[in-house]
């Protein structure tokens, strides 16, 4: 496919899964490396770019050459011939061609050319339905390295690490969970993909972090330039390229028109949540890192709703120990007080990090090792983290949640870890909260289900409504093919919530609701007349919520209720709430 003319302006559209607006170059990463450095040349400095290019991949070959006899030193011969489709690449004259030529046309440096030529060639190969061929597409990975490595000795040319240092619109294929909360904010100002969906774990992240965000751009890698100038439109779905002055400023008209709003949600700020005629709602927030507390002060968010501690746990190589672990809870603590800080134990699995890696990959992740089924089966790093928690509890309200619980025997046995770890603590002398709270995250039907045992046995419920309409309706939600089938107004999720809420307030305990329909203003009305306590939801996207449940009545958001559980399909409920 061609690369878009540099003097022209292109508006692509996909889905928007996360707003806002961002102005900035095009910073390129496909799949399996990093994109080098990219920076302009001149025409007199043709020449020597290609010569780069083949100095790379000439030391790339002898370096190859070593490591092949080397394993057939130490191995069978034949092992070393799985390096011959290696050298065959690096001499391919098709592919040396092409690099030359988008040397010559784009005027852009060696190292990045030839990234963007290898990334085609590895895409067009990925895209093809067959194994063998996605196995060779990670050898081409392998190779690009290699020689994105050989264009310098220094470190300098080396494949960048954390991004380049200006700001910039990420364009990938895709991007996981852990690449979303691990950006940079003041340089990667949003992001386009190839892939990806509104109800993916990388979607929510970003809306929880106010990082404007479209998905859904088939072709974008091949057919986009890199530092291209780029408008990312988080509202409607939309990617500018080459944006005329007219386009820039009608678009920063919109900025500044949103930016007038946001100074006015900002009043709203130290108010009480509450509606109209006087029911008061917990207002809180959704966090994943410590450097976020701060955030939850100013957003007025009334402490912390979900502390989401796999991405502070498994982020960083290995599990931090517990007493670095204490330090950050007590932070917790001691910035949302007197609000409380709910610490969720560590939810791995799925679409977000793995706990550990597995000697196989799981058929099913969504169905397998994963919340607390990992924590349950890795005692002692579930004892290290309650631990912690219970120490940083001396520092303030912190409450402990567990994730995807299926069964009342799950609540049991985490239960009785957590009263082991106080009866240490006990003899060892350090201080916590006796009455911390426990909750459970409900978040699969058997739980909604089975919601007055479960109550019994807790002090709270959180509704994980992402998981409960997945695992309810049995739609992956990141799958294309069946996500339209995700729908949060889907009668039996309505239903299972509502059953949910009402074994809590039997059994005296509140409920909250942290996932996704919590920050859906649509549905605001709907939650509040189900009869929720509680709501936590991002940071950025607090204040719209305050006021909105600041403009209703709880009175009319029951009666809008008892409608929609009366209702039989998705749309009339759907319709109901707009």
């Amino acid at each position: 496919m061609p690369v878009f003319p540099t003097n022209e302006e292109v508006t692509l559209e996909g889905t928007a899964v996360s707003p806002g607006l961002a102005f900035a170059p095009a910073h390129i990463i496909a799949r399996g490396i990093q994109a080098p450095e990219i920076y302009e040349i001149s025409a007199n400095h043709i020449e020597s770019e290609i010569k780069r290019v083949h100095c790379a991949l000439e030391k790339t070959r002898q370096q190859i050459s070593k490591l092949q006899k080397h394993i057939e030193e130490i191995s069978d011969a034949a092992d070393g011939q799985i390096f011959e489709a290696h050298i065959m690449l690096l001499s391919d004259t098709s592919l040396i061609k092409k690099v030359e030529k988008a040397i010559k046309e784009r005027l852009q440096n060696a190292e990045f050319s030839f990234y963007a030529i290898i990334q085609n060639y590895a895409e067009a190969i990925r895209r093809v339905n067959d194994p063998y061929l996605a196995e060779r597409a990670a050898d081409i990975d392998d190779i690009a390295q290699r020689v994105l490595r050989n264009f310098s000795t220094s470190d300098s040319s080396q494949v960048e690490e954390d991004g380049p240092d200006h700001s910039h619109i990420v364009i990938a294929h895709d991007i996981t969970p852990s690449d979303t909360v691990s950006m940079d904010r003041r340089q990667s100002l949003g992001f386009a993909t190839e892939q990806g969906s509104p109800n993916s774990h990388t979607a929510i992240l970003a809306r929880s972090l106010g990082i404007p965000a479209v998905v859904g751009l088939q072709g974008l890698i091949i057919e986009i330039q890199a530092l291209s100038n780029t408008i990312l439109d988080g509202y409607a779905g939309k990617l500018i390229i080459n944006p005329k002055p007219s386009t820039v400023a009608y678009y920063k008209d919109i900025e500044r028109r949103k930016k007038e709003e946001e100074i006015e949600l900002d009043k709203l700020r130290d108010d009480k949540t509450s509606t109209i005629d006087g029911r008061d709602i917990t207002l809180s927030a959704n966090v994943e890192f410590n450097h976020e507390f701060p955030l939850v002060e100013s957003s007025g968010a009334a402490g912390i709703g979900l502390f989401r501690t796999e991405f502070y746990l498994l982020g960083q190589g290995e599990i931090p120990a517990e007493e670095t672990q204490y330090q950050v809870y007590a932070e917790a603590a001691r910035c949302t007080f007197p609000h409380q800080a709910i610490i969720r134990t560590l939810d791995a699995g799925g679409d977000k990090l793995p706990a550990e890696p597995l000697p196989e990959p799981e058929p099913n992740p969504f169905l397998g090792w994963r919340g607390i089924r990992v924590s349950l089966s890795r005692r002692g790093m579930f004892k290290e983290q309650l631990r912690a928690i219970l120490r940083a509890s001396a520092h303030g309200r912190l409450g402990v949640m567990f994730p995807l619980v299926s069964a009342i025997g799950e609540i049991m046995i985490a239960k009785s870890i957590l009263h082991e770890c106080m009866v240490e603590l006990d003899k060892e002398g350090l201080a916590y909260d006796p009455n911390i709270e426990v909750g459970v995250m409900i978040e699969v039907p058997s739980a909604a289900i089975m919601a007055d045992e479960l109550a019994k046995e807790v002090d709270f419920f959180s509704i994980g409504t992402n998981d409960l309409i997945q695992y309810t309706v049995a739609v992956d939600r990141v799958n294309k093919h069946v996500s339209d089938l995700y729908k949060p107004t889907n009668p039996a999720v309505i239903r299972l919530i509502k059953r949910t809420i009402d074994a809590a307030n039997a059994n005296g305990i509140w409920t909250g609701v942290c996932g996704e329909m919590a920050s859906d203003l649509a549905l605001t009305p709907l939650l509040i007349g189900l009869g929720v306590d509680e709501m936590s939801v991002g940071t950025h996207q607090l204040p719209r919520i305050k006021q909105a449940i600041r403009s209703i009545s709880h009175a009319q958001c029951a009666a809008l209720a008892d409608e929609a559980l009366s209702m039989r399909f998705s749309s009339d409920i759907l319709q109901l709430t707009q």
